[in-house]
C-alpha cells in the first residue's frame, strides 16, 4: 500500500511538472521547423538587423525641375523665360555639386563658387528681361517661400480692391 501511494504522489507531481513546463515555455517543441506547441516561435536562422538605406542624392536636374514650378509660378515666367531660367540653373548647380566633391580648402572653395555665381547671372542676364532677372535675384535673396507669401498678399489685395 506504501508503495502504491508513493507511486500515486509520483505520478501526480510528475503531472503537475509537465503542466508547468508546458505552460511556461509552450508545447512540446519544435521539429524540423514545425512546431507542435503555443510558444513563440524561433528561427534557426540568425535575422541580420535591416537598416535603410540612405536615400541617394538628387541629381541637379532633379531638384531644378522640383523648384522650377514654384519658381515660374512666382515669377510669372513664360514658357520660353521658364526654359531659360531652368538650362542655366540645372548647369551652374552641376557645377557647384562637382565643386562640392572635389573638397577644396575653404578659400579655393569660395573663390570657385563666386565665379560660378558671376558666370551665372551673366547669362542670367543675357537670357531674362531685366526686370525678370531683378525679381529672380530678389527670390534668390529673400527665398522662395517669403516671396510665395508676398505674391498672395498681392493678389489678396488687388481681390479686394475689386470688390
Amino acid at each position: 500500500m506504501k508503495t502504491n501511494t508513493r507511486f500515486l504522489i509520483a505520478f501526480f507531481m510528475l503531472l503537475l511538472a509537465g503542466a508547468e513546463l508546458q505552460a511556461q515555455y509552450g508545447g512540446y517543441g519544435r521539429r524540423n521547423g514545425y512546431g507542435y506547441g503555443y510558444g513563440r516561435g524561433r528561427s534557426a536562422i540568425p535575422q541580420a538587423e535591416i537598416t535603410p538605406k540612405e536615400p541617394e542624392p538628387k541629381t541637379a536636374e532633379e531638384i531644378v525641375d522640383g523648384e522650377m514650378p514654384k519658381i515660374a509660378a512666382t515669377l510669372e515666367l513664360n514658357e520660353f523665360e521658364t526654359a531659360v531660367l531652368s538650362s542655366v540653373l540645372k548647369k551652374y548647380l552641376q557645377k557647384r555639386m562637382e565643386l562640392r566633391i572635389l573638397e577644396l580648402t575653404p578659400d579655393k572653395m569660395r573663390e570657385g563658387m563666386e565665379k560660378i555665381t558671376e558666370a551665372q547671372d551673366e547669362e542670367l542676364k543675357a537670357g531674362l528681361p531685366l526686370e525678370k532677372y531683378e525679381a529672380f535675384v530678389q527670390l534668390q535673396k529673400d527665398g522662395l517661400q517669403k516671396a510665395q507669401k508676398k505674391q498672395k498678399k498681392k493678389k489678396r489685395k488687388k481681390k479686394k480692391s475689386k470688390d
